[in-house]
């Protein structure tokens, strides 16, 4: 049996190392993957394809592990992600096509382990910054 830790180390080499299988390998077949925009996706297929929409958009996208908190059978990650969109990015209010920018932002996710793989994924992030710095957004006013 993988432990906790093991697991959520995984999450971050897989994604940063964009190994589609073996970022399926991490889910168990009833995992159950949210993130913003309503996202709410069910099974191991469903999960990594969500991952991979955005190893898509960003070939070159990496996660940073900032602060780790494990607890029993759950994870948790603050994370930095960076990555430049260079392809199409399908997101729950449509497809974004490729602004060739780069995006940096920070974000939280919090995964449950059982039996070695991921049963609960949930995914936090600034839906408006990421838009914003993809240039879809005007800058926020300075005071």
């Amino acid at each position: 049996m993988t432990d906790t830790k093991s697991v959520a180390d995984a999450v971050v080499s897989t994604f940063n190392d964009h190994d589609e299988a073996a970022i399926r390998a991490l889910y168990a077949e009833n995992a159950v993957f949210e993130a913003p925009g309503d996202v709410h996706v069910e099974g191991a297929d469903a999960c990594t394809e969500y991952v991979m929409v955005w190893q898509r958009a960003f070939p070159d996208a990496t996660l940073t592990v900032h602060n780790q908190v494990i607890a029993g059978d759950t994870a948790v990650h603050e994370f930095t992600f960076d990555g430049t969109q260079t392809d199409t990015l399908s997101s729950p209010g449509g497809d974004i096509p490729a602004t060739n920018r780069r995006v940096t932002g920070r974000g939280t996710e919090i995964i449950r382990v059982e039996d070695g793989k991921i049963v609960s994924f949930h995914l936090y992030f600034d839906q408006v910054q990421v838009l914003t710095q993809l240039g879809l957004m005007p800058e926020p006013a300075t005071a």
